[in-house]
């Protein structure tokens, strides 16, 4: 069991984890986006409101869903670790800053608590509204389902919260374009003959993932 031990507490186990549950997040934003885009469909938000009844009832996506929970907080308790620890290690009188790292690089901590923020705001309005709230129905061919859409149509249309989305969108971009590469790195799957594909599938997944999601509030909110 010493592995085990050592997998949660040296520097090398936090980091390994962090990689570890940052590509189980990453999967997860896109087959999330995936279902957020059935809200651009002109059908009154019947498409979504399926999607989201299935993924609400469906017990293997919901176990996946208490396993990602349970991730994130994995994912946020260890990179606060492993903050406190580098910037123990290299002392506050660490004179000059290293610009020789990308600015993602140097300020993960703080675009990581833009997105804890943003996650927290996401679950109170949205997950927690849809278990524990009122939230009115809608018929589709016989089958009663909730009506999910109407509760995304009410925040979206407000412009401050749109606003708000689009800007912890941002956040989320930076932190995936330094955290996509670095995961691998981390795994030891790089290699100098793949660097290139990984940086520019990273680099691409954290401009289009990111620009999709703020896209549907915006269209929401205009339409």
């Amino acid at each position: 069991m010493k592995w085990l031990t050592n997998l949660f507490t040296s520097t090398l186990g936090r980091k390994l984890l962090m990689a570890l549950t940052g590509l189980f997040l990453i999967t997860f934003l896109a087959v999330h986006l995936a279902g957020n885009l059935q809200l651009l469909k002109d059908d009154g938000g019947k498409s979504f409101n399926i999607y989201a009844e299935f993924m609400s009832t469906n017990a293997l996506i919901q176990t996946v869903s208490k396993v990602n929970f349970a991730l994130i907080l994995i994912h946020v308790i260890w990179a606060i670790l492993l903050s406190r620890k580098n910037r123990a290690a290299r002392g506050s009188s660490y004179a000059v800053n290293n610009k020789s790292s990308h600015w993602t690089s140097r300020n993960m901590g703080i675009l990581g608590t833009i997105v804890l923020v943003f996650i927290t705001i996401h679950l109170k309005d949205f997950w927690a509204q849809m278990h524990y709230g009122s939230v009115p129905t809608v018929n589709y061919d016989g089958t009663e389902v909730r009506d999910l859409a109407s509760i995304v149509a009410i925040w979206f249309d407000k412009a401050w919260y749109v606003a708000l989305y689009v800007f912890c969108m941002f956040a989320i971009a930076f932190h995936l374009w330094h955290g996509f590469s670095s995961a691998f790195q981390t795994l030891g799957l790089n290699h100098v003959k793949y660097n290139p594909v990984i940086n520019f599938v990273g680099r691409a997944f954290a401009i289009i993932v990111p620009a999709l999601f703020a896209l549907i509030p915006i269209m929401m909110f205009l339409n």
